[in-house]
């Protein structure tokens, strides 16, 4: 199903629809976007680059098409269409008065974990905190997959061999 791709600079292209989904905040479609790539044999050939982009923002649909065909999923019932968002920033819980490992930890501010009345850390200083010896990040509110590929990097999870998710 055509459809028209909106580019980060602004330009248009047309691109291929195979799926859109209903997420809370929004709507991502499936697209396939034309493209060329090198072989191994040093030649050049048609390709597509597969991506999900946000619309209507990044979409825009083609007069006289019909995208009733699409295959669509919706949030289910009772499930807001738009996302709740955390408060902002991370809180540091100190574990005792002695020092030595497991010492801290940090959560974010609304964390059932999170103790109360202590400042809010920007995420500058909440990956200081982070970096220290005895300090755990929280599994619980998700301060530890927010804030450890910040503090380890990206890499882990991608397959450099194929060039996707592993």
């Amino acid at each position: 199903m055509p459809v028209r791709v909106v580019l980060p600079d602004g330009q248009e292209i047309t691109a291929r629809l195979y799926a859109r989904s209903q997420v809370p905040g929004g709507w991502l479609y499936d697209v396939g976007l034309p493209t060329y790539r090198n072989t191994d044999q040093g030649q050049v050939e048609a390709a597509e680059y597969r991506v999900c982009v946000e619309a209507p923002a990044h979409v825009r649909p083609l007069d006289g098409i019909s995208y009733t065909d699409v295959p669509t999923t919706r949030l289910p019932d009772g499930i807001p269409d738009t996302p709740t968002r955390r408060p902002a920033g991370w809180v540091l819980a100190r574990l005792g008065n002695s020092r030595g490992p497991g010492r801290a930890v940090l959560h974010a501010p609304d964390c059932a974990e999170a103790p109360a009345g202590v400042p809010v850390l920007s995420l500058d200083q909440a990956l200081a905190q982070a970096e220290k010896p005895g300090v755990r990040l929280c599994t619980l509110c998700g301060a530890a997959h927010e804030l450890d590929p910040v503090l380890h990097g990206f890499d882990d999870g991608f397959d450099h061999s194929v060039g996707t998710w592993a």
